[in-house]
């Protein structure tokens, strides 16, 4: 067996996989977001142990006899947080997540200071990067800054909790803005600009490489092997990647969670210097992966649920793929709550509904939102492609994936089928097992799942595509 353990936005997930790929048992616990200011996005990294612990307890208590046979442990996680920790490996305070929008004018500064920053890193500098956000904090909070021992990405503070390891991995890493992207390593000029020491960044390695052993304290409590390997892991696109198959020049995937990511690897380096999309590093070698990114996919869906009184959000889709409504007389929305990257970069960016009518009931609104998250990873594809990106088989991975009705709506959104794999909804999850093997020396991939394949509907490619131009006017967008 392998565990995969996935720190997400919304919540952590972990899986045990055995040697054929298989998800045997998995496990997760809910994480919440706070919002203190406009523009904020933050949570306290205690949460993400907490929520790791709580995780890990149930599956023991489930599964105690398959945790005895994990040989190795794989970590993914969200991307682009900045947790401080003091020398006591103490959060000095909430770390500022991936969807912080407050560091506008930091990513300027550090594009104006640094000649061919985005050659350099792969990517202009957004305000939910991590440099940009340690360059805020240079300027608004100097004094945590300086105090922090330690700065982490949210799954390698799990990793300090499981190991006593500062270390990160450079396909996760590279997406911080703080590295040469090519060179996999830090880069000093951008370090000095943000104030940042190099003592104060993780140990790199490669994503299948091994980077700490379990403690016997925690091995003991979850019924592990001492001293079981924990592999470098990566963030949870690129692991989410792997866990679609996405291993080999072209091929792409989206992952539909909080976010929507369009999600494309590539053997060249291709910097991407327009249009909010980012290059990275993948986590298998000698990839890059170009990225598109919906700040809000499910997000969206989960505000709708609560601005329309519905407790359970599987439930509320089930209820409007029953209706049955006709894509050609829902309202137009765009999923801009927390601004836009993809192709806006624009964190100031709002959404809205257009084309309300008193024929509007409950569920046109929810359907309107999942069409607004489809014609946003429209403009992904567009953008993506208009920067030479060339997407082959593309596979639907993601919490959002267990919808076949939302799936039907992105794939006539973007005219492409899409490829649904067993266990799509635990893909970064997976990808960090699938990561975990390869570190022991086993095959990055075993086997290729059963998937089911989702065609554009006429009808609904149809509808959407006469909405696109109405959808790019209400951006905004020239």
């Amino acid at each position: 067996m392998y565990l995969g353990i996935d720190v997400g936005t919304s919540g952590v997930k972990a899986v045990l996989v055995d040697e054929a790929d298989a998800i045997v048992a998995e496990a997760d616990a809910p994480l919440s977001v706070s919002r203190p200011r406009p523009l904020w996005s933050e949570q306290d990294p205690r949460a993400w142990w907490r929520a790791t612990e709580t995780t890990l307890d149930a599956l023991t208590d489930r599964h105690r006899d398959l945790m005895g046979r994990v040989r190795a442990i794989g970590l993914s996680g969200q991307m682009l947080g900045v947790a401080l920790l003091d020398a006591d490996d103490e959060p000095v305070r909430p770390a500022l997540l991936w969807n912080d929008g407050r560091a506008v004018e930091d990513g300027r500064a550090l594009e104006a200071g640094i000649d061919g920053f985005a050659v350099l890193t792969g990517a202009r500098a957004m305000p939910g990067f991590s440099a940009p956000k340690l360059h805020w904090l240079s300027r608004h909070e100097p004094h945590a800054l300086a105090r922090a021992r330690r700065i982490l990405l949210p799954k390698d503070y799990v990793r300090l909790q499981l190991c006593g390891e500062a270390v990160s991995d450079r396909a996760d890493s590279s997406a911080t803005l703080l590295m040469d992207t090519v060179a996999g390593d830090w880069s000093d000029a951008i370090l000095a600009r943000c104030n940042v020491r190099r003592t104060q960044l993780p140990r790199l390695v490669e994503s299948a490489e091994v980077a700490g052993a379990l403690r016997k304290t925690l091995a003991t409590r979850w019924g592990l092997t001492p001293n079981t390997p924990i592999a470098g892991g990566a963030g949870d696109n690129m692991c989410g990647g792997i866990g679609a198959g996405v291993v080999a020049a072209g091929d792409s995937c989206i992952s539909l969670g909080t976010s929507g990511v369009y999600f494309v690897a590539n053997r060249r380096f291709a910097p991407s210097l327009d249009r909010g999309m980012h290059t990275h590093r993948h986590a298998v070698g000698d990839l890059y992966c170009q990225q598109a990114v919906v700040l809000s996919a499910a997000a969206s869906l989960a505000w709708i649920a609560g601005i329309v009184g519905a407790h359970d959000v599987g439930e509320l889709v089930a209820a409007v793929e029953q209706a049955g409504i006709d894509s050609a007389g829902t309202p137009l929305f765009t999923p801009y709550l927390g601004g836009e990257r993809t192709p806006h970069d624009d964190s100031a960016l709002t959404a809205s509904f257009a084309g309300l009518s008193f024929a509007t009931a409950r569920l046109h609104l929810v359907q309107a939102v999942m069409e607004g998250v489809a014609l946003a990873l429209r403009d992904c594809q567009d953008a993506l492609e208009s920067a030479g990106a060339k997407p082959a088989r593309l596979v639907l991975i993601g919490g959002g994936s267990r919808s076949r009705f939302w799936a039907s709506l992105i794939a006539s959104a973007l005219d492409r089928t899409l490829s649904i794999p067993e266990g799509a909804a635990s893909g970064p999850a997976l990808g960090a097992a699938r990561l975990a093997r390869a570190a022991m020396g086993g095959p990055l991939i075993a086997t290729r799942p059963r998937a089911i394949e989702i065609a554009p509907d006429p009808a609904r490619r149809a509808a959407l595509a006469a909405k696109r131009a109405a959808f790019a006017d209400l951006a905004g967008r020239p």
